[in-house]
C-alpha cells in the first residue's frame, strides 16, 4: 500500500504504508498519482492530506479495498468539494450522502481515499486536461461509476478526533464544463436556467467559457470477472413473496425453487384474498416441499402491507424478496451467491427482464433503485424495515425500500448475469385501479403525491429543485394549456397540491 501525502497544493511526501520507507516521486499531485500508479502496478494508492496521517486507519483502507475495482473516500467536512447544485441536473442517490455509514457515491475528497493501482491507470488519458487533484478524483469516480467502478464514501478510513480540513471548492466555470462533460448538453442549458430561477444567478460568463471549451473524455475499461468461483459457506435463505390470484404462476415459482442447487430454508407467502372471510386458493401449499412454508392469508390488499407481514418472519441470514410470476434455472440461487461472496456484497438486484427483452448491461454497478421483487438483502439489515405504507398503491416504494437500506450501509449492487425470467401475468396482481383522495379533485396534483413523498425523503433541494423544471418543461409539450403565462400559473398551483397532499401522506 503506497500513501502520497499532500497538503492540496503540493506533494509533502510519499512512502510505503507497510514498511514506511520513503518512496522518491517528482511531480505535481496529479503527475505523481499516476506515476505511482505504473510504478507499483499490484498496490493500492492511498491519498491523505498532511493534517490526516495521525488519524490515518491502515488497517480499515485494507478491508474495504476487498475487490480490485473499487475506489473509496471521505470528506472531513460537510460540504464536498463538487457542491449540491449539481443536483440540478442529476437526480440519482448518488450525490446525497449518508457520511456515518458506507454509501455508494462518486462525489470523491481530497481528504482521504484509495483505490487500485491496475484501476487508476486506466483513467491515465485525464491527465492532459490539467485538472486539479480533487477535480481529477471526481471524473474519475464519475466516468468510473458507470463502467463498474464501486465508488464509497467511508467514514471508517480515519480514525475519531480527526481535524476538518478547509479547501476551495469547484468553480462556476468548472463545475459547467463537468456539466457537458458527463451529461447531455441540453444539461449545460438546464443547469444555467436553474441557477437563474432558483439562485438568482446569471452565470453567463461560465457557461459561455464551457461552451468553448474542449468536453473532458476518456475511453476507458475496467475488467471485471464475468464469472466467479465456488461458494465458501452455503447461506441459509428466506424468500419473501406476496401473492394475488396468481396460484398457477406461484406453484412454478415454487417447483422452480425446489430444484435449486442451492434450497431456500423457507418460503414466506402472504396470500391476500379481496373478498372478507374467503378460503385460500393455494391448495398446492400441502402438497410435500423440500422446505418450510410459511403461509399467511390476508384480507386487505396492498403490496407494501404484504411484504411487511413477511419481514416480520424472516428468520434465515438472507432474504429474497421475489414477484409470483417469475421463473428460474436451477442455479439461480447458487449463481446469486457466488457473485455475492465475492463482491461482499449485503445487498444485490438481479437481472428480471420479460421474455424477449435483451439486457443492455455487460458490467456489474452500483444500482440507482431496488427491486422488491427480484433481490437478495442481508437479513440483519432489515431488520425493524418496513415498506412506506403512505406509497401503497403509489409510486416509489422499492427506491424508498432501498434507500433505507443505503442508510444502514448497505450498498444495492446490480448483477446482470445471473438472470430471472419475469412472466408479468395477465391475472392477478393489483389490477383493480385503487383511487386516491387527490384524484377526486378537479386540479390534480402534480406530479403525483406517492412520488413527491420519496422526492422529499431522499433528495436534494435542488434536485427536486432540478425535477420541477424538468416537469414542467416535459409535461408543457403534453398538455393543452399553451399560453406559457397561463401554463405556469396552472403548474404552479398543481405543484403546490402535490405538496399538500404530500405532507397529509407523510403524517401518517
Amino acid at each position: 500500500m503506497i500513501a502520497l501525502v499532500h497538503n492540496n497544493k503540493q506533494v509533502v511526501n510519499v512512502f510505503d504504508a507497510t514498511t514506511e520507507e520513503v518512496i522518491g516521486v517528482q511531480g505535481t499531485i496529479v503527475e505523481v498519482f499516476f506515476k505511482l500508479a505504473e510504478k507499483f502496478p499490484n498496490e493500492k494508492i492511498v491519498w491523505c492530506h498532511k493534517k490526516l496521517v495521525p488519524h490515518l486507519s491502515i488497517d480499515a483502507l485494507g478491508e474495504v479495498m476487498d475487490i480490485p475495482f473499487k475506489m473509496c473516500s471521505f470528506e472531513t467536512s460537510n460540504e464536498y468539494f463538487m457542491n449540491t447544485s449539481i443536483g440540478f441536473v442529476e437526480q440519482t442517490l448518488f450525490i446525497n450522502v449518508s457520511k456515518e455509514v458506507t454509501y455508494p457515491t462518486w462525489l470523491m475528497s481530497s481528504d482521504v481515499g484509495v483505490i487500485t493501482a491496475d484501476v487508476l491507470v486506466n483513467f491515465k488519458g485525464l491527465l492532459k486536461y490539467k485538472l486539479s487533484f480533487e477535480e481529477l478524483l471526481n471524473y474519475i469516480a464519475k466516468k468510473g461509476i458507470n463502467n463498474g467502478l464501486l465508488c464509497y464514501s467511508i467514514p471508517l478510513l480515519l480514525k475519531d478526533g480527526f481535524p476538518i480540513i478547509s479547501k476551495k471548492r469547484i468553480s462556476n466555470s468548472q463545475l459547467f464544463r463537468f456539466v457537458k462533460s458527463n451529461y447531455k448538453y441540453r444539461w449545460v442549458w438546464l443547469y444555467l436556467l436553474n441557477k437563474l430561477v432558483y439562485n438568482k444567478k446569471l452565470l453567463l460568463l461560465s457557461f459561455l467559457n464551457s461552451i468553448f471549451k474542449s468536453k473532458i473524455d476518456i475511453n476507458i475499461s475496467i475488467e471485471q470477472l464475468k464469472s466467479v468461483g465456488s461458494i465458501d459457506k452455503y447461506p441459509t435463505i428466506d424468500v419473501l413473496i406476496p401473492t394475488l390470484g396468481r396460484e398457477n404462476y406461484l406453484k412454478d415459482v415454487l417447483l422452480d425453487l425446489s430444484k435449486q442447487t442451492i434450497l431456500p430454508t423457507r418460503i414466506i407467502i402472504v396470500e391476500q384474498q379481496p373478498i372478507e372471510n374467503s378460503s385460500s386458493t393455494l391448495d398446492f401449499l400441502n402438497e410435500k416441499w423440500p422446505f418450510e412454508i410459511d403461509h399467511t392469508l390476508i384480507y386487505q390488499l396492498g403490496a407494501c402491507n404484504a411484504r411487511n407481514i413477511g419481514l416480520t418472519k424472516v428468520q434465515s441470514e438472507w432474504t429474497f424478496f421475489a414477484d409470483d410470476d417469475i421463473r428460474m434455472e436451477t442455479g439461480f440461487l447458487e449463481q446469486s451467491f457466488k457473485y455475492i461472496q465475492y463482491y461482499k456484497a449485503r445487498g444485490v438486484t438481479l437481472s428480471c427482464l420479460r421474455e424477449g427483452e435483451v439486457e443492455k448491461l455487460d458490467k456489474i454497478i452500483q444500482w440507482n433503485s431496488f427491486g422488491s421483487g427480484c433481490s437478495i438483502v442481508k437479513s440483519e439489515y432489515l431488520k425493524e424495515l418496513q415498506f412506506d405504507m403512505a406509497l401503497e398503491f403509489g409510486y416509489g416504494e422499492d427506491f424508498d425500500f432501498g434507500m433505507q437500506l443505503r442508510k444502514r450501509g448497505v450498498d444495492i449492487l446490480y448483477i446482470p448475469f445471473v438472470k430471472m425470467l419475469h412472466l408479468k401475468a395477465p391475472i392477478g396482481g393489483f389490477r383493480k385501479k385503487i383511487e386516491k383522495e387527490w384524484e377526486q379533485e378537479q386540479l390534480l396534483p402534480k406530479p403525483s403525491p406517492t412520488v413527491m413523498v420519496v422526492k422529499l425523503k431522499h433528495s436534494l433541494i435542488e434536485q427536486i429543485q432540478g425535477y420541477k423544471t424538468n416537469l414542467f418543461l416535459k409535461f408543457y409539450r403534453s398538455q393543452a394549456i399553451k399560453n406559457p403565462f397561463k401554463y405556469y400559473s396552472y403548474f404552479k398551483k398543481a405543484w403546490n397540491k402535490s405538496v399538500y397532499w404530500t405532507n397529509e401522506l407523510m403524517k401518517n
